[in-house]
């Protein structure tokens, strides 16, 4: 047994008076044996030690043997064969000389499963053999494979999990045996579990809330009294709850007692934000240049929750501000709110300032965003330089204004809502305005975003994008607000291009333009969990009639690394028409 070993290692260091066995050891196995024993065989994990005596050393080396065949058990090899040998430098300058001590072992041949024999009680095994059934399926040590203990471990309770994952909170391990020959190298496995009862979701008990009402929580709620017990629909709940800007940390969780599993409570455990919050930050990104922003927020506005919020953004190429007034979650799990912005972007020529006011209606939760608004826009236009904007861009100087009603609806089906490898992102949006109506002219405007994401083996994905957008009047449509015409060009559009830089380009100024499309197809190759390497080859247009367009076609490869907040990208790409290479670095978050 290794502590009736470590035991007498002990006893051996304080009976000892006198101390010198240098040595070094050398250990000659297969590779996950050898690794094994270079980490745990005392022998190994001595050697650095200058306080071995002769009597510890010869202790360690004769209980070698025992100790390799506990060890290389773990891997599934049951009868090692282990020879320890020691050679002795020469004595020199007075000092003994080093000894050099081999360890070899011939592990024998490794354990495989014979056989895995998985059994079900309790409600499961009663009323839910589709459930046995993908349990066992889904098992990781079938008849063929190697022998190992951790291997064993976690199949065992990956079988555990899956139980308890939804329904059977109170499942357990009632028991679990591996039956080894060792002189057929085979092992039997068996293990039985009791899925307990099934559980059902009760009300809400919520905790830690002082500041702000309890109902903030449960109009966000989206589990229902009576269903199924399921740990992803508690995760989302907590999701939902740190969705809010009131809460800084939620617990979810359920007592899994299983003598009380109808209707057991769901305990909300919740950490609050103070009423007021600052925040400030630096950052630069190759869109728009060097960036600081400051933020204030006010979470108790009239004691009643409301949510006061001001933002104000400084890059080199954009001015960006922020008002805004927003409710707590009504009964619906929609945020009503009123907002004002002013934006100025200063880019490619074209001074465009833009000043927002409106109405919005807003619900986000776990999979879908919808999003009702009513929105006064007033744009001005001009080139950067003063001069009077060319004949034949749809663009006319000065000021325009619409009112527009809108629409927009997301759609969020991937497997990781940080680092998705399957499934897509759906962005639609719609409005409309009509002349007269604090409005210059009438039109309507479309735009749809879509990205999918395509596993290749076991980290490899493909990443698909198109973007189509396009505004529609019964005439020109020079005195629609710019802010809602479309360039394109930059970061998760057009790479290989500076941002904005294709529209209607005039003498070196690039103008907004009617219609927008987009494509892009990526491969990114992960070389760990962390860090991988992308090819990419993006094609995008924005022109004010399809008859006059251009598609801008960039290539380029980049980094990829797995920051705690998504994925950061690092490109390099070249802008085929422009025959530029540009670089371009970007937060690529699941939107």
């Amino acid at each position: 047994m290794t502590w009736t070993r470590s035991l007498a290692i002990a006893f051996l260091w304080c009976s000892t008076q006198t101390a010198y066995a240098a040595y070094k050891v050398e250990i000659e196995a297969p590779k996950p044996v050898q690794s094994l024993l270079k980490d745990f065989l005392d022998l190994s994990r001595y050697q650095d030690r200058d306080d071995i005596s002769d009597e510890q050393l010869k202790f360690m080396m004769d209980t070698a043997g025992d100790q390799v065949r506990e060890l290389s058990s773990t891997e599934g090899y049951f009868s090692p064969q282990t020879k320890v040998t020691m050679k002795t430098d020469a004595a020199a300058d007075g000092k003994p000389g080093v000894r050099h001590i081999l360890v070899v072992v011939d592990p024998g041949p490794r354990t495989s499963i014979a056989s895995a024999e998985i059994a079900v009680t309790g409600m499961a095994g009663q009323q839910d053999a589709g459930r046995i059934a993908r349990l066992r399926s889904d098992w990781s040590l079938p008849p063929g494979q190697p022998f190992r203990q951790e291997d064993w471990d976690k199949a065992k309770n990956a079988g555990l999990e899956s139980l308890q994952q939804k329904k059977y909170a109170a499942a357990r391990i009632a028991s679990s045996q591996a039956r080894v020959d060792p002189d057929a190298h085979q092992a039997e496995l068996s293990v039985s579990y009791d899925s307990g009862p099934a559980f059902t979701l009760g009300p809400l008990q919520i905790t830690g809330t002082r500041r702000y009402p309890q109902s903030i929580i449960e109009h966000v709620n989206p589990l229902s009294v009576g269903e199924p017990y399921d740990a992803d629909r508690l995760l989302a709940l907590q999701r939902q709850i740190q969705n809010t800007p009131y809460f800084s940390n939620a617990i979810v969780a359920i007592d899994d007692d299983p003598v009380h599993p109808d209707l057991t409570p769901v305990k909300v455990q919740v950490t609050e934000y103070p009423t007021q919050r600052i925040r400030t930050g630096v950052g630069y990104g190759t869109d728009t240049g060097a960036q600081v922003e400051g933020r204030y927020s006010h979470y108790n506005v009239f004691n009643r929750a409301y949510v006061f919020d001001s933002q104000a953004r400084l890059e080199q190429k954009r001015q960006y501000g922020l008002l805004s007034l927003a409710m707590p979650p009504d009964d619906k799990a929609f945020v009503n709110s009123i907002n004002t912005s002013y934006d100025r972007t200063t880019l490619e020529g074209i001074d465009l300032r833009s000043q927002q006011v409106g109405f919005k209606r807003a619900r986000n939760s776990e999979n879908y965003d919808t999003t009702y608004s009513l929105t006064y826009y007033r744009d001005e236009l001009t080139q950067e330089n003063g001069a009077t904007l060319p004949a034949d861009t749809i663009v006319t100087p000065g000021k325009h204004r619409a009112l527009v009603p809108g629409f927009a609806w997301s759609r969020r089906n991937v497997d990781n809502p940080i680092f998705p490898r399957q499934g897509n992102l759906v962005t639609l949006e719609a409005g409309f305005a009509l002349k007269g109506v604090l409005t210059d002219q009438s039109f309507s405007r479309l735009y749809g975003r879509f990205k999918q994401f395509v596993p290749v083996g076991r980290r490899d994905i493909v990443v698909l994008r198109s973007e189509l957008g396009g505004v529609f009047t019964t005439g020109s449509a020079g005195s629609v607000p710019a802010s809602l015409l479309f360039r394109t060009g930059g970061n998760d559009s057009v790479r290989g291009y500076s941002y904005q830089s294709i529209g209607n380009e005039q003498n070196g100024t690039v103008y907004p333009t009617k219609y927008l499309a987009v494509g892009s197809a990526e491969y990114q190759r992960w070389f760990s969990q962390s860090w991988g390497a992308a090819v990419f080859y993006d094609v995008g247009a924005a022109a004010d009639n399809w008859s006059n367009k251009t598609f801008y076609h960039g290539v380029g490869t980049g980094a990829r690394w797995r920051s705690p907040v998504g994925t950061l990208n690092l490109d390099l790409a070249y802008g085929i028409q422009k025959r530029q290479i540009r670089p371009h670095v970007s937060l690529g978050i699941a939107f």
